[in-house]
């Protein structure tokens, strides 16, 4: 696409977001029955193209699991409060009641006091260990900075994927207070598969695959409770930002003779609509946060809050209320409960999106033809 002048000296570029996006449906149509929506990353099988994000609000050990068993892939973050304290849940009702009681900038400041206490090592082992006896593919999550110290850890309890996740992850960081993490020197030593980002661009995504990433996160930014677009006027619209990385996907499978990086679509994605069209514009799975906080087992307890609450120098990311109604079984699969607002069976719904527009696999559903409304 051409570039659009805003001004003399400034071209931009035109990007779309998931809700500028329609699917057309091609010549055929199909039965749901026939429908796949497997998914593989490395040596890992999933029944659900469907991540839980690391935060706490969203994935603790136990919703890790119930992931899991439904079968997607729960990411617990290490650097949360389930490593920071030996027994988090009377902290996590505290906050709920002091949320509904005084409001989001009082539960945020608890929240940031809660973060304060140090990171257990022991604690690491033991929330991964229950992972892992639960019999789900085990996965953890840290930042870009403390991934080097806290890494000997993790590898030490047994993680079969780590995923490296921040604001926007570049594979060329530069500091002059510390040494930058070489990343693709730091996943070249690893037995483990390795997810990375987030990153919004084309040549972001690019570099990140050639660190030896199994996948990349796109998408700088997430759900409720994030303000990073707010704060630091950072945000790519997401449609293009897939798009984006789709292509870095095809370049690097070029240029390595055939290696696939998994493109995973991290963003304001609240529905099954919103997923079906996240894969369409080339994303083979979803990273989801909002609508799995708004489940009655959810850690959160009726609330959001993004990690990037963590960040020191300028601590971003507030606690903001969701309504919750449903278990996180009953949002990533159904069951007997109905769907009215689209948040319950988001891989049904993903599901009936691929049988009406004729694919039976995520990665013909990849092909699909999409469409924007003028004058969006």
């Amino acid at each position: 696409m051409a570039d659009v002048e805003i001004g003399i000296g400034k071209n931009v570029r035109v990007g779309y977001g998931l809700d500028a996006v329609g699917i057309v449906p091609s010549r055929r149509t199909r039965d749901p029955a026939d429908v796949s929506l497997a998914w593989e990353i490395d040596a890992y099988h999933f029944d659900l193209p469907i991540v839980a994000a690391p935060a706490d609000a969203v994935t603790s050990p136990e919703s890790a699991i119930a992931v899991g068993r439904q079968g997607g892939l729960g990411v617990l973050h290490l650097e949360g409060l389930w490593t920071r304290h030996e027994d988090p849940e009377p902290l996590l009702d505290e906050v709920a009641e002091l949320g509904a009681r005084s409001g989001a900038v009082a539960a945020t400041r608890r929240l940031r006091e809660l973060y304060a206490a140090p990171v257990q090592p022991e604690l690491i082992g033991a929330r991964l260990a229950r992972m892992r006896e639960a019999g789900v593919v085990t996965a953890a999550a840290l930042r870009p900075q403390k991934v080097r110290a806290l890494c000997p850890h993790v590898l030490a309890a047994g993680v079969d994927l780590l995923v490296i996740h921040g604001t926007a992850v570049s594979a060329e960081h530069q500091s002059r207070r510390t040494e930058p993490l070489n990343l693709k020197q730091f996943i070249g030593q690893l037995d483990i598969p390795v997810i990375v980002g987030g990153c919004a661009s084309f040549s972001t995504a690019l570099h990140l695959m050639r660190t030896g990433a199994a996948g990349v996160i796109v998408g700088v930014g997430a759900g409720l409770g994030d303000d990073t677009a707010e704060t630091l006027g950072i945000g790519v619209p997401l449609a293009t930002a897939i798009a984006d990385a789709a292509g870095a996907r095809m370049r690097y499978l070029d240029e390595s003779g055939g290696r696939y990086v998994h493109v995973i679509a991290h963003g304001d994605l609240r529905t099954g609509g919103d997923a079906a069209k996240a894969v369409a514009c080339g994303a083979d799975a979803v990273m989801v946060d909002s609508p799995l906080a708004q489940a009655v087992d959810a850690p959160g307890r009726g609330s959001v809050w993004s990690m990037e609450i963590l960040h020191s120098d300028l601590p971003r990311g507030r606690w903001a209320p969701v309504e919750t109604s449903r278990t996180v079984a009953e949002i990533l699969t159904g069951g007997e409960v109905a769907a009215e607002d689209g948040v319950a069976n988001i891989a049904g719904a993903l599901r009936a999106a691929m049988a009406t527009t004729g694919y039976a696999t995520l990665k013909e559903f990849q092909k699909a033809e999409i469409m924007i409304a003028a004058g969006r």
